[in-house]
């Protein structure tokens, strides 16, 4: 279980690469695009210098991802590279094993309803036993116990939803964990960053110029912001999946519920 999840994990981690470059792009173009202010202040300096300054060349624009590499350093570059791959994988992964037709394929519940209704229950058994749905395995265990009674495959049913139930909120507990840890690599980075700029003025015999301090406040403020826009989309998508995962649950157990009836004894169906 656990090989295949890394495989996926490592093969949707390259849709994060392509996300995340993407987000980066219109980022750097976003921020580095001027303001009016910083218009018309250019333009106002420009009518104001004369024809020989205006052969001086302006000085280069940092792009926004070298001033986003030096500000956050190595360390919180890999960190938050390292969460936001992980994420993005976690996000396509956990999308596509909720969606309905993983967890109550409609032509698996038609044709074992068919089978039921004509009495092949041999093949109605061979159809759920090879599924791979969760309505599948929840229908195969109850099936597999028939032999013991309808209350033996009850609870078999019960237990197989339990334990498919278990494995998709494992999975989706890292979205949550991810949007636990995001802050706090944030702060992290805030009081790393704090100290490296308190340090400098302790080091300094005179007052440190605003230059000097700049790395260590641009990491306080940076992984700060970074930790803050992972983790609200992560809490946000958690809820939402968690949400749908738990009706799909719900409906998989009142659907296996009203299949598995016909098997229950005569006096019971009724008083059901």
């Amino acid at each position: 279980m656990y090989s295949g999840y890394l495989k996926r994990l490592v093969a949707v981690s390259f849709l994060g690469l392509v996300i995340l470059g993407v987000y980066s792009g219109v980022l750097t173009a976003t921020l580095l695009r001027p303001t009016t202010a910083q218009a018309q202040e250019e333009e106002d300096g420009g009518s104001a210098t004369g024809a020989g300054e205006e052969e001086t060349a302006a000085p280069e624009r940092e792009s926004m991802l070298s001033w986003l590499y030096k500000s956050l350093g190595l360390r919180y570059v890999i960190v938050f590279l390292f969460i936001t791959f992980n994420l993005v994988a976690l996000f396509v992964m956990n999308i596509l094993a909720v969606r309905r037709e993983n967890i109550i394929p409609a032509a698996l519940l038609q044709m074992f309803e068919d089978h039921l209704n004509n009495k092949r229950y041999q093949e109605a058994y061979e159809l759920v036993k090879v599924d791979e749905s969760f309505l599948g395995r929840v229908l195969a265990a109850g099936m597999a116990q028939l032999s013991g009674g309808y209350d033996a495959a009850v609870a078999a049913m019960q237990e197989a939803g339990e334990e498919e139930n278990m494995k998709l909120e494992h999975r989706l507990g890292y979205v949550a964990l991810i949007g636990q840890i995001s802050p706090m690599f944030g702060l992290l980075g805030t009081v790393d960053g704090m100290i490296i700029a308190f340090t400098k003025i302790a080091q300094s015999t005179t007052t440190p110029k605003p230059s000097e301090l700049a790395q260590g406040i641009s990491m306080a403020l940076v992984t700060t912001l970074l930790g803050l826009i992972i983790a609200i989309p992560a809490i946000i998508y958690y809820q939402i999946v968690r949400n749908r995962l738990n009706r799909l649950v719900n409906e998989v157990g009142m659907i296996s519920g009203e299949l598995m009836k016909r098997f229950a004894p005569v006096g019971a169906a009724k008083k059901a």
